[in-house]
């Protein structure tokens, strides 16, 4: 059963986006590029209580655009405010129980949704950094998520949830800190780029690239790269669905007219609606975001060290419980790739389940609401809590 509406009756209610910042000069952030990066800003947000045991926070790890702005909502008069991206989710007696978990969700590193990125101010410029801001990776986000979790005072997590990029920074976690997380949710996410992945990534970066009004990073405070990010997007949201999910949505059908303008106006649904995606994304995100994150997730790779922190600890305590999801019709990250992860998994002794929900979304499928879904998140929760 697919639901299609959420309800501020179930929502966490208002929500406030809050900022932590640390690693102010000397102590700068040292990122796997070798440089240095402070002082660091993280946007975050927060649902439900911390209990006296400080054992039920689980970390929610976002998508490549996305934000800290996973659950509730930011205004109560306005119309135009929007839910959290996984508000089907989490809640009062949802799939992630705010009555009964604490949960943090932060906004990437590199991102422009609050946190610190290209488009914030370089400290030692007082202008924005753009492209002299330092290369960063997967692995860099973590540890600055560590970094908040540490801040809040949280020692362990109970579980670490997250989809696409955000699986890959879940797994990055089990990499880096596994003494650290009780469980794991990778959500329709790889171990590694595959090279269509990698292809579709660049074809973006380049048509942000080629747009002049990008002028190599500095538009800031003048004409922005729209017109290349607004393709970016295009190019992106592309690989989001599915033919299926296209088929259903547009097939061949026209847009406002009954016959061809035989010109290269849109005239079918499908152009118009990823004129409109595009359009959309850029009143909202920033082109060298997509840079440089766009290559994080190029970059990251962890299919050799999926299973180094069992092999090293050799210890129960060390295990990890992981809950890999996959969707029957994502083909940018399809699901034998899911079944690898699990196979490496299983290979060095983890205990992992597997689901492959049937689906005919595409790869969005994981951020629209779906009872299967928030089922199988609550009841494995109901495992290790």
């Amino acid at each position: 059963m697919i639901e299609t509406t959420t309800s501020r009756d179930t929502s966490v209610g208002i929500v406030e986006k809050k900022y932590f910042t640390f690693a102010d000069a000397p102590d700068k952030l040292l990122l796997e590029s070798g440089a240095r990066l402070g002082p660091v800003t993280i946007a975050f947000e927060t649902y439900g209580r911390l209990n006296a045991q400080q054992d039920n926070c689980i970390l929610l790890t976002h998508a490549f655009s996305g934000d800290a702005h996973a659950a509730g909502y930011h205004a109560s008069d306005s119309a135009d405010d929007k839910p959290g991206w996984w508000d089907f989710l989490v809640g009062p007696g949802k799939g992630i129980d705010t009555d009964r978990y604490f949960v943090v969700c932060s906004n990437i590193l590199g991102s422009c949704m609050g946190s610190t990125g290209p488009s914030s101010l370089n400290p030692e410029t007082l202008t924005p950094y753009g492209l002299d801001f330092p290369m960063m990776t997967i692995g860099d986000m973590v540890v600055a998520q560590k970094a908040l979790i540490d801040h809040l005072g949280i020692s362990r997590l109970l579980a670490v949830i997250g989809g696409s990029v955000g699986g890959m920074q879940v797994l990055q976690w089990c990499v880096r800190f596994p003494e650290m997380v009780r469980a794991a949710v990778p959500v329709a996410t790889t171990m590694r780029h595959s090279a269509l992945a990698i292809a579709f990534n660049e074809i973006a970066r380049q048509s942000i690239m080629a747009d002049p009004n990008w002028k190599k990073g500095n538009y800031y405070g003048g004409p922005k790269p729209d017109m290349g990010l607004a393709v970016a997007r295009m190019v992106g949201h592309v690989t989001y669905l599915s033919d299926q999910a296209m088929r259903r949505k547009f097939g061949r059908r026209l847009q406002d007219k009954a016959n061809f303008s035989f010109g290269f106006d849109g005239d079918f649904q499908v152009e118009s609606y990823l004129h409109h995606q595009g359009s959309k994304f850029v009143n909202r995100f920033d082109a060298n975001s997509v840079l440089y994150i766009t290559k994080a997730s190029d970059y990251f790779d962890v299919v050799e060290q999926i299973c180094t922190p069992g092999l090293i600890k050799g210890t129960e305590a060390s295990k990890i419980k992981y809950l890999v999801v996959s969707y029957s019709s994502d083909w940018l990250y399809p699901t034998y790739q899911a079944k690898e992860l699990v196979q490496s998994l299983k290979r060095c002794g983890q205990n992992v389940s597997f689901c492959e929900i049937e689906a005919d979304c595409g790869h969005d499928a994981f951020l629209i609401p779906d009872q299967r879904f928030t089922r199988l998140i609550g009841g494995f929760l109901d495992g290790i809590s």
